[in-house]
């Protein structure tokens, strides 16, 4: 059996030094290091899907797509290419501040498909921009009258677990309102994102520890979403409903 050479690694700021940052029409900053998994049209596709709006709010912030990043105790490290030795260590993603930066580290190679890795950077897009501006009333608006209607199922774990305390009587249910507004506005935006860049099997987003938001409901959230945050140009959003074999 020929012997495989181990993956070399280098830390967060080595990363940042060896490579350079861009930043895309959009505002993004973003970068690549290592042999990933995405070539740089897709890189490029991928980061322009992010409408304008929700990009100019990512400031001081840079995302670099790697082949792992490992977990290391306290520490860090960045594989330049997939290494199965390193591949149980490794994580989907690692926010560090370094300097006045805050980087965020996304393992292309542990997913090793596009629908993933871009997921993955769309959710930390999301996520990032909800939590520096909150979420939008009529977002929530829409979304509390989905709950109080009982609608099935919902976007993450996350944000399952806090409708199940917003809808009770427990002390902490008006607390927790805003919290799943904010989570389920960067869920909703996570996968607007996705469906921008690729053609998204809704059931695809499946997991097995919550029930998926009922079809009709996510339909709702995503073309409020699209009415805050237009496609750009190049890009299209559209909701395809498929039909089932007896209404063909």
């Amino acid at each position: 059996m020929p012997h495989t050479q181990q993956a070399t690694t280098h830390s967060p700021a080595e990363i940042l030094r060896l490579s350079p940052v861009q930043q895309a029409p959009n505002g993004i900053c973003y970068a690549s290091s290592g042999e990933v998994n995405i070539s740089t049209d897709e890189l490029q596709r991928m980061v322009g899907a992010v409408p304008p709006p929700i990009a100019a709010v990512l400031t001081r912030k840079a995302f670099y797509f790697v082949p792992l990043t490992v977990a290391d105790g306290d520490q860090t490290l960045i594989a330049d290419r997939y290494d199965v030795l390193l591949s149980d260590r490794a994580i989907c993603h690692r926010n560090l501040t370094l300097g006045d930066a805050q980087c965020v580290f996304i393992s292309t190679r542990l997913m090793d498909d596009r629908f993933s890795v871009a997921f993955e950077f769309y959710i930390n897009v999301a996520h990032a921009f909800a939590e520096q501006t909150g979420f939008s009333q009529d977002f929530a608006d829409l979304v509390w009258k989905q709950a109080t209607d009982k609608v099935k199922g919902e976007t993450s774990l996350d944000a399952s677990e806090l409708r199940k305390i917003v809808t009770s009587t427990a002390p902490e249910a008006e607390k927790a309102r805003q919290e799943y507004f904010e989570t389920t506005f960067a869920d909703s935006i996570a996968i607007y994102l996705l469906s921008l860049y690729l053609d998204v099997d809704y059931y695809e987003l499946r997991e097995r520890d919550y029930p998926l938001l009922a079809p009709p409901a996510l339909a709702e959230r995503l073309r409020k979403v699209n009415e805050l945050f237009p496609a750009p140009r190049g890009f299209e959003f559209n909701i395809f409903y498929k039909r089932r074999p007896e209404q063909r």
